[in-house]
């Protein structure tokens, strides 16, 4: 219900920018793994690998829908007052679904960690902002989310919130 674009290595906000590292081996692909890395020491930030090998790009998976296993997620998250709570943020999603360092390679068309399809959502409830938490290109309306979900993090109150068009959002 919420990502964030990181577009490789013209994009000042992406990994990509310091080249192929250990730490960023994975975000350089091949496309369809996952690129799982720590933030402050504390918290695992889960993104999908998007283009071909060598570019170093992804989507940051910000927060989802859970729909099956909410209590091992509760379990896992210290049991959150609200389900909504459970995964509407990088790190809340990555301590409620177990997903770690261990994750980061892996392909996401089968094992651990799947990425499946859902129910389309049309485009005029996708809500477009700039990126949060970061301060390179933090204006860069990458940030999409399901405007009515009660799923995603919070926005700050002085982003700007618009609908998504396609195309308009080519940085």
């Amino acid at each position: 219900v919420e990502t964030e674009a990181y577009l490789g290595p013209h994009d000042p906000a992406c990994h990509a920018v310091v080249g192929r590292t250990a730490r960023t081996w994975h975000l350089h692909g091949p496309p369809g793994i996952a690129y799982v890395y720590r933030i402050y020491g504390a918290h695992w930030c889960f993104n999908a690998v998007t283009l071909p090998e060598g570019v170093g790009s992804a989507v940051l998976v910000r927060a989802v829908e859970p729909l099956d296993g909410v209590a091992l997620m509760r379990a896992r998250r210290g049991r959150p007052p609200r389900d909504a709570d459970l995964t509407n943020g990088p790190g809340k999603l990555c301590a409620a679904l177990g997903i770690t360092g261990a994750h980061d390679g892996g392909p996401l068309d089968v094992g651990p960690v799947t990425l499946r399809p859902g129910p389309p959502v049309p485009d005029g409830e996708v809500v477009v902002t700039p990126r949060i938490g970061i301060t390179r290109a933090a204006e860069w309306p990458l940030r999409y989310l399901v405007g009515a979900s009660p799923y995603v993090s919070r926005t700050p109150a002085a982003f700007f919130r618009r609908p998504y068009r396609p195309g308009a959002d080519d940085v």
